[in-house]
């Protein structure tokens, strides 16, 4: 874990815990700043019922106000820099922790899963408008140690870390967002 990131605790892994919020989180981290309405276009639900869900986020630190943008009646929101750690230890003592945890990752890996298949969806339909280079799925097996498998991680998010640092603020032609995803996790054992 890098130093800029932040281990949430049960209080507000439990306010996250609710799949429009983890929307609005994620929107956030990928699109960049956004109002309730500009939010509620993106998501299908009302600017009443986003701005809700937005004080909630911000009360407990996970998104922020943007300084000097914006009105009183049009307010843009952030997510500050910086990763988050949803595996706290304390938190996971508990069952409302062990719940609110599972919520969130799963309405993450979720939302990230139906962007994949959209991105898949999309270039079967239109393959001519498809630039072979720009995106890679991967996937392989490989038989590793834990300490063979823990260093592979710290060398694949060094990159990952990189690459967002680089590159987090640049904005120009051609610029869009990109999501970077790793999965690497032990199988289960065979059979199971």
């Amino acid at each position: 874990m890098s130093d800029d990131t932040r281990m949430l605790d049960g209080r507000a892994l439990r306010a996250l815990a609710h799949p429009l919020r983890v929307q609005i989180y994620d929107i956030l981290s990928q699109y960049g700043p956004q109002t309730a309405s500009s939010l509620a276009a993106m998501t299908g639900e009302s600017s009443g019922s986003t701005s809700y869900h937005l004080r909630a986020l911000a009360k407990h630190d996970l998104i922020r106000e943007v300084e000097d943008r914006g009105t009183a009646r049009e307010r843009w929101w952030e997510r500050p820099r910086g990763g988050i750690s949803l595996t706290n230890p304390e938190a996971m003592k508990t069952p409302s922790g062990k719940a609110a945890t599972q919520v969130v990752m799963t309405e993450f890996l979720n939302r990230r899963h139906q962007q994949l298949m959209r991105y898949v969806a999309e270039g079967i339909q239109a393959p001519d408008d498809l630039e072979e280079d720009s995106a890679m799925i991967s996937t392989a097996t490989a038989h590793l140690t834990l300490e063979q498998t823990r260093e592979l991680i710290a060398r694949v998010q060094s990159v990952i870390d990189e690459t967002v640092e680089r590159y987090r603020d640049q904005e120009g032609e051609g610029v869009r967002p990109v999501s970077l995803r790793a999965d690497i996790f032990p199988l289960p054992e065979e059979g199971h």
